[in-house]
């Protein structure tokens, strides 16, 4: 059921990032093209089925969050680029491709990281997109540039930098991965209910213990496939984050630990969704598939 969902939402999001690379210009079109690779070439696409599943769970409209499904896509997608570089975390294949830096080179991929990131911002604050409503709009685009900037995403690779040989505690490592991974899930899902333009306080309160939840099993699945996977399936360089001595789940509490804490999570996720009715069904699916991918 997941996986046909999936697929949906995937074209439907796929088809809206399409029409945002045309070059305006000549001479920008290998800077569009480096954009474009970033984001099309492949990707499970989880933020931007999170932000249509929580809009369908409050019966919201989807065409007012297409904005919202593109923008957490574009952050998602300029971090991945910003993270392989050689002074971050100096990967050469991502999604099963060569990374940005290596398809083109480092100084084109550290503009078109620049270009996606404020491209979000753009495709957020369009009112073709995304509500009407322009109060609405701007809580939006608040709420992804607080889970992108220096208190969430930005914050915690600046964390993890730091962390490299360095043992952390549960507590220290959850903290670093509620703000690198952990932050743009949360405000997928936030974007998406706002979008609906039907959230409130009550709903809102229980799509982010949700959002909470997933997020950090995201990273600890993560971390997991780190250990038992292969290059060829996840797409990107298996056992990197051992080589790189970066503290993970499986390093601090054991492997058979770490998938019992991923299952947790989980079920945390299902519980704050315990209210609401079938229309929520897309998000439980997704949190039982983010402890159940295999890449």
């Amino acid at each position: 059921m997941i996986a046909a969902y999936q697929q949906r939402c995937a074209a439907r999001v796929d088809a809206a990032l399409e029409d945002l690379f045309a070059a305006p210009r000549h001479d920008l079109q290998r800077l569009y093209q480096a954009m474009r690779y970033s984001v099309v070439n492949g990707g499970k696409r989880v933020r931007p089925l999170l932000v249509y599943a929580a809009c369908e769970a409050l019966d919201g409209d989807l065409d007012r969050a297409d904005g919202a499904a593109c923008a957490v896509e574009l952050i998602h997608a300029y971090s991945l680029v910003h993270d392989d570089l050689p002074a971050m975390d100096d990967d050469d294949l991502r999604r099963g491709q060569p990374t940005t830096h290596i398809a083109f080179d480092e100084a084109c991929a550290i503009l078109a990281g620049d270009g996606l990131q404020s491209l979000a911002f753009e495709v957020l604050a369009d009112a073709r997109r995304n509500p009407q409503d322009a109060e609405l709009r701007l809580a939006m685009v608040m709420g992804l540039a607080r889970a992108a900037g220096p208190a969430g995403m930005v914050g915690g690779q600046a964390i993890d930098l730091a962390s490299v040989g360095r043992r952390l505690d549960q507590q220290a490592l959850e903290a670093m991965h509620r703000h690198k991974t952990g932050a743009l899930i949360e405000a997928s899902v936030q974007l998406g209910a706002l979008a609906s333009g039907r959230a409130d306080e009550h709903t809102l309160r229980a799509l982010a213990q949700y959002a909470q939840a997933i997020g950090l099993a995201f990273q600890v699945q993560d971390d997991i496939l780190d250990v038992e996977s292969d290059t060829a399936t996840l797409g990107k360089t298996q056992g990197k984050d051992q080589a790189n001595d970066k503290p993970t789940y499986p390093a601090l509490l054991g492997l058979d630990a770490a998938k019992a804490y991923a299952l947790e999570l989980r079920d945390q996720a299902l519980h704050a969704l315990r209210l609401f009715g079938d229309s929520a069904e897309p998000l439980r699916d997704l949190a039982r598939y983010i402890v159940e991918r295999r890449s």
